[in-house]
């Protein structure tokens, strides 16, 4: 089951106290503009999830956000507020901002697991682009993961990907070897995406503790479990998307 986006309601996280009434009119407001007078208002500090009126659950009705987002964006554009004080106007810039900030974290599933991780004070295993380059230009060993249940096969590959480009620097081809270098790619492919059906599974489970004890009064012990599975998940599913963007570098090389 999805969870729906209600922009007129708080949803995990309610707003700071002072902040329920408008700066402007005095009535009762929308967490982002004043349903009375139509006034911007201050932004709150607030998570992505509370942004859109959402507890923090990872089964989303992307469709519904995308309403939302629309329908904020065309209520709080700074363009609306161009003849605004200078103080709703910056307040409109920042609320845009971080709508945009919070849709394309939420509208993208891996994006909102890892999200919703770094709410949780979870870090991931660095697997990056960046940090590879990062480690290049520092001479530090980056950190890696690599997932037990690949060690044998992530060696027997990285050794063809060595003949490979031994083969490539010499002239020479070997239509075998990168034959069988593809049917790697094809099998951690398949993987990448079983990976990700594996971490939907735990997005029911985390959903459920959600409701079963109202948002963030679920016991610590009992997020962490599931959080840690989510965590072991996706090290491996970046893991193995790096190892493919290798072999495609290698292979197109």
């Amino acid at each position: 089951m999805t969870t729906k986006s209600v922009l007129t309601t708080i949803g995990a996280k309610p707003l700071p106290e002072g902040t329920h009434t408008c700066w402007s009119c005095g009535s009762m407001r929308a967490a982002h503009f004043c349903e009375s007078c139509g006034k911007v208002q201050p932004p709150a500090p607030v998570d992505y999830f509370t942004f859109f009126g959402l507890p923090p659950k990872l089964n989303v009705d992307v469709a519904a956000l995308e309403k939302d987002f629309y329908e904020l964006s065309r209520r709080l554009h700074p363009d609306l507020n161009a003849r605004a004080g200078s103080r709703e106007q910056e307040w409109s810039l920042e609320q845009s901002s971080m709508l945009n900030d919070a849709y394309r974290t939420l509208r993208d599933p891996i994006k909102r697991t890892e999200y919703l991780l770094h709410l949780e004070g979870v870090a991931l295993e660095e697997q990056s682009k960046s940090a590879t380059e990062q480690a290049r230009a520092t001479g530090e060993i980056k950190k890696q993961f690599v997932p037990p249940d690949l060690l044998e096969e992530v060696f027997e590959l990285n050794m063809q990907l060595e003949e490979l480009r031994m083969n490539k620097k010499m002239g020479e081809e070997d239509p075998a070897l990168t034959a069988e270098i593809g049917k790697h790619k094809l099998a951690l492919e398949a993987k990448h995406e079983a990976l990700l059906q594996e971490l939907e599974t735990y997005w029911t489970v985390w959903d459920n503790l959600i409701d079963r004890n109202h948002g963030s009064k679920a016991p610590a012990e009992e997020r962490a479990k599931i959080t840690a599975k989510m965590v072991d998940v996706l090290n491996r599913r970046n893991y193995i998307r790096n190892l493919v963007r290798d072999v495609n570098a290698a292979l197109e090389d």
